[in-house]
Formats: C-alpha cells, sequence, structure tokens
C-alpha cells in the first residue's frame, strides 16, 4: 500500500551526518513507490512556542507568521513521519524540538501516525541513545495511537562526513525501502 511520508531533517548541516541518512531513507522510500517528501528544518523559519493558548484555549491557529503551520500540516497529512536528529548531550537538537513545541495546538489531530527515528551522535554506545528515543517518545506519548516503527542509529559518528562507509547508511536505505 501507497503511503505518504514526511522526513523532517533537523540536521543544521545540510549533506550532514543525519541529513545524509535521512537522504538515504528518502531514496528507499520512493523506490518502495511511497509518495516521499524530506523537509530541511533549517530551510524554515520556526519560531519558539510563546505559550499564548491561542491554539489549545482558543482552537484558532497560531498568530505567530512563521513556517510552523505549513510543517504542521504536513505532519498531519503524512502516514509515516520520519524524525532525525542529530543528537546533542542526549538529547534533540534545538530545531527538532521547537518544532515538535510548535504541535501544540493540532497534536490531538496527529492520530495512527507511524513513526521512524534516525539518530547520529558522536558517542559509540547505542545504550546511552536511548536517551534520546525517550525524550521522542515523551512526544508519541500526547498522540493517539502512534506506532514507532523503527530506529536508525549512527553512533560513533561526529564530524561531518563521517557517515561515510557507516552501516547506518543502508539500515536507512532497507528502513525506507521497508516501509
Amino acid at each position: 500500500m501507497k503511503k505518504r511520508v514526511l522526513i523532517l531533517s533537523s540536521s543544521p548541516r545540510r549533506g550532514g551526518n543525519s541529513d545524509s541518512l535521512c537522504d538515504e531513507f528518502l531514496r528507499g522510500a520512493l523506490e518502495a513507490g511511497h509518495d516521499a517528501e524530506k523537509v530541511f528544518l533549517k530551510d524554515k523559519r520556526i519560531n519558539y512556542c510563546t505559550g499564548c493558548d491561542t491554539c489549545s484555549t482558543y482552537g484558532k491557529p497560531c498568530p505567530q507568521r512563521d513556517d510552523a503551520a505549513e510543517v504542521i500540516d504536513k505532519m498531519l497529512a503524512a502516514d509515516v513521519i520520519v524524525m532525525a536528529t542529530p543528537v546533542y548531550f542526549y538529547t534533540m537538537s534545538a530545531q527538532m524540538k521547537t518544532l515538535i513545541d510548535r504541535c501544540c495546538g493540532l497534536y490531538t489531530e496527529m492520530k495512527n501516525k507511524e513513526f521512524y527515528l534516525i539518530l547520529t551522535a558522536a558517542d559509540e554506545d547505542r545504550e546511552k541513545m536511548l536517551r534520546t528515543v525517550d525524550t521522542f517518545q515523551g512526544f508519541f506519548d500526547c498522540l493517539e495511537s502512534p506506532v514507532l516503527k523503527g530506529v536508525v542509529m549512527g553512533c560513533g559518528i561526529w564530524h561531518m562526513g563521517e557517515i561515510k562507509g557507516s552501516p547506518a547508511l543502508e539500515e536507512a536505505y532497507q528502513t525506507g525501502r521497508g516501509i
């Protein structure tokens, strides 16, 4: 069954390590016949949530005029959402967290989504990366019937380009193909 796949790359570097894994996931999903799109969050202007409650209390659109609504609309339309981040101090990037915080008004409409995570970190200990997965789980726990389908980890990857030759590239590609 053809699915709508949205890949959210929160790398601050185009072509960075986690962004490269996104490209491989995208390639696999497209080759498998899915409708797939990657959004590079650095290209978007997404402001911090101000806590004004316009969205959650009054059910009105966020008064901020930035790109958050566009990205969140894509999340709502997707069947599969891939959230990719470099790991900083065992958690997600600020770009990803800012987007998640802006989902406040519409998170109750994100129902029955399949999620995949892509993480890259300098640390080689995959077990420590589970802290980052737990952080994402806090978001998923607020959604209705989300399913975390898989996690691709590029561990021991820090400086730009170190992902080259990593088995995580093939894993990302195969995971995209296997949606």
